[in-house]
């Protein structure tokens, strides 16, 4: 019944950076995890003695097998087994890849240690348990005999402890459900956004190509009209020459080739309008697109809301937790005040039975 402080997590070092995870499909490509660079910091666990890399997007959690590879002059990655992905970030210069990589180091050597103390912690408690059975069983079996209280003052604060205690799990139960919704709500964009952005990679690429085969049939629609006007030349020459037989056939042989050529160009311009109405359905996605920031953008918003008001749910339920510490110790205190006058009652019952008895 003694106050217990919890210590919160204290940042050691930050970094902007954009954050990739690795393609789970392929395990070859980058997927962005965020639009823009963020905020990549680690953090400190006093209470359970780890290090944590800890952003937007990532919540891993430092372990001595773990290496950063610098892959690029401002590109670097690492591993999360337990996650199981892999991170990338991309840095703006190569000199803030160069100091985080040296952290991301240096919090691993930490980690080791931790570990290895943690061992041999773990070591020496057992040796210590095996060493005093007997020492361990008197100590929990004068811990599991507290006193008797019959004053109603300590026991309407106990009551009030326990209904503190059940409205401070109501409310962490609260602020979990609000951060699951938010961050469901935010990956679902993410989801949405990177498809968006995967079809306009599509259709730009397309209609690069398009543009291009355009240029092309461009250029062969010309040759084939100054083929189709110099055969219409050669036609009105041999009609103006009035000639027959062999110079006839020649004649067919030229009207069907001309014949050929126009549906050549009719084709082509069928394929043309083609490509336009391609162009038309870019241009949607690319609505769809800005629709898709636009949403994602609100939902931040709200997602900043939401952890504006998880941070002062936070600081209420440490406000509480510092009240029910006060309350504990005033527990105390009136159980040792209790014990105090019980063991002066008691004296005094037994000197009136003695002096009763004289």
């Amino acid at each position: 019944m003694f106050p217990h402080h919890r210590e919160r997590e204290q940042p050691i070092f930050s970094a902007r950076a954009h954050v990739f995870q690795i393609d789970p499909a392929t395990k070859r490509n980058w997927i962005p995890a965020s639009k823009h660079a963020v905020t990549v910091s680690f953090f400190y666990d006093a209470n359970r003695n780890v290090y944590r890399i800890i952003s937007a997007i990532i919540n891993c959690t430092v372990t001595p097998s773990m290496t950063f590879t610098k892959t690029s002059q401002k590109f670097g990655q690492w591993a999360d087994s337990r996650a199981n992905t892999v991170y990338g970030l991309g840095f703006a210069t190569e000199q803030q890849l160069h100091q985080f990589s040296d952290k991301f180091k240096e919090v691993k050597d930490a980690a080791r240690l931790a570990r290895e103390k943690s061992q041999d912690k773990e070591l020496a408690n057992t040796a210590l348990s095996i060493a005093a059975p007997q020492y361990s069983q008197d100590l929990s079996d004068e811990l599991q005999s507290p006193p008797v209280m019959c004053v109603n003052g300590p026991e309407d604060k106990l009551f009030r402890s326990q209904s503190a205690d059940i409205t401070l799990s109501a409310e962490k139960e609260r602020i979990k459900k609000m951060l699951s919704e938010g961050s469901i709500c935010e990956m679902n964009l993410d989801a949405e956004l990177f498809t968006l952005q995967d079809s306009n990679t599509k259709l730009v690429a397309a209609l690069h190509e398009a543009n291009a085969n355009v240029e092309q049939w461009k250029k062969q629609l010309t040759a084939y009209q100054g083929e189709t006007d110099r055969l219409r030349e050669q036609v009105s020459e041999l009609e103006a020459h009035g000639g027959h037989g062999p110079s006839d056939l020649l004649k067919d042989e030229l009207t069907q080739s001309l014949e050929e050529l126009e549906a050549l160009l009719k084709a082509k311009d069928e394929e043309i309008h083609i490509l336009q109405s391609k162009k038309v359905e870019y241009h949607e996605m690319e609505h769809d697109r800005d629709e898709a920031i636009h949403r994602l953008r609100e939902t931040e918003m709200r997602n900043a809301e939401l952890e504006r008001r998880i941070q002062n749910s936070e600081q209420n339920l440490n406000n509480s937790l510092e009240d029910r510490d006060r309350m504990d110790s005033e527990i105390q205190r009136g159980i040792e005040i209790l014990d105090i006058k019980i063991f002066d009652l008691n004296d005094l019952r037994q000197s009136l039975v003695k002096l009763i008895d004289k």
